[in-house]
């Protein structure tokens, strides 16, 4: 367990900030506490200040979690997101996806999000841009990129791919161990 280096740090919040923008301060100033990032075996996790200090009192060894995995770090260096990070992300998301009911399903079991499934998108997402994708509910479903910007999206067939699929809430179910 220890602090990111620099590159580390500008990786994982060049990745964070495609998500939820200049809102990555609001998840370390907390009114609950100060919370901050650790790497663990090439993972990332977002803790409580005072947790961390408990967990240092463990061998790394021993130690296999502590507080929330947003991620993990490649072999190559590129930072993945974890589905685990969803509930810190979708309060703070500038850009959404709503899908229909009947492309929900499709979306949790790891597929992309086609036109024919939107329900609504944020104004103005441009193309290659994170976004939270929801159901109609306002339930947070997973995260993906855009395919298509908002403009787009208006005049393409159904077919056409709107949101590629990143994580969805499913993953718990079919990688449940993977995501320690």
């Amino acid at each position: 367990m220890r602090p990111l280096t620099d590159e580390e740090t500008k990786i994982f919040f060049e990745k964070l900030s495609k998500y939820i923008g200049e809102n990555i301060k609001l998840l370390l100033d907390r009114p609950d506490g100060s919370y901050c990032f650790r790497l663990h075996r090439d993972r990332v996790f977002y803790v409580r200040e005072d947790m961390m200090k408990h967990a240092g009192n463990v061998s790394r060894k021993n130690l296999i979690s502590f507080g929330s995995c947003f991620g993990r770090f490649s072999k190559g260096g590129k930072f993945k997101l974890h589905i685990t990070a969803l509930d810190f992300l979708a309060p703070y998301a500038k850009f959404k996806v709503w899908v229909k009911p009947s492309a929900e399903q499709q979306f949790v079991y790891g597929h992309h999000v086609m036109k024919s499934g939107l329900g609504r998108i944020t104004e103005n997402t441009p193309q290659y841009q994170g976004v939270v994708v929801y159901n109609m509910n306002d339930l947070p479903l997973g995260f993906g990129v855009a395919a298509k910007s908002t403009q787009e999206c208006r005049h393409t067939d159904p077919m056409t791919l709107v949101a590629f699929h990143q994580a969805d809430i499913g993953e718990f179910i079919r990688n449940e161990d993977a995501l320690v």
